[in-house]
């Protein structure tokens, strides 16, 4: 195979970190993840699930011996998706997405507004009504990647109450800054904040 060197340089420079990163042992897998700005006196550690299979399935697995028992996952759109989707394939459990914008196939909505971390302005969840009858008298584990401010918790908890789901857990991969203090919530990490 012969290979030209502008190829291998571009390998060479995409596989060294140009930028710091902070290195987390989560469901025993060890990753190394961006510091990125928040603004001029924060940074965080980019937790991004997408596409690491490996972690994905090892998170689902791991949280799934920590949390109680429940009848459906209730997610928000898009963060979250692959670990509720491998927990629900794991525990045989429906999954429910609570999406950022209404679709077509939606014949009644619910929405909340939440304002996260990492995004910069107000965002919408929306359920549909099928959803929501399916949630009533269920009992439902809020499943995310990250809790932070915890916004977007709070949005499926006013989501779920709508519907009548009755909440028997919230869960997350990880725990960012003071979330990790919280009696609430289950995780299987600690992480930091990065104050300037």
């Amino acid at each position: 195979m012969v290979m030209n060197e502008n190829v291998i340089i571009k390998l060479i420079f995409m596989t060294q970190p140009s930028h710091p990163t902070y290195q987390i042992e989560i469901a025993g897998l060890i990753r190394h993840l961006p510091i990125c700005p928040v603004n001029d006196k924060l940074d965080i550690a980019g937790f991004v699930i997408f596409s690491d299979v490996e972690l994905t399935i090892a998170c689902a697995e791991e949280l799934l011996k920590k949390v109680p028992d429940f009848d459906v996952l209730l997610t928000a759109e898009s963060k979250g998706i692959p670990l509720a989707y491998e927990m629900s394939r794991q525990s045989g459990k429906k999954y429910i997405l609570a999406r950022k914008s209404k679709k077509l196939y939606m014949r009644q909505a619910i929405a909340v507004n939440v304002k996260s971390i990492t995004t910069e302005k107000m965002q919408t969840l929306y359920l549909d009504i099928d959803d929501m009858e399916y949630l009533k008298e269920k009992r439902v584990l809020l499943v995310d990647d990250v809790i932070s401010t915890g916004e977007s918790m709070i949005a499926m908890e006013h989501l779920c109450q709508e519907a009548g789901g009755k909440i028997v857990g919230k869960a997350a991969i990880l725990a960012e800054g003071d979330a990790a203090d919280r009696k609430d919530i289950i995780f299987l990490q600690k992480l930091p904040l990065f104050f300037k």
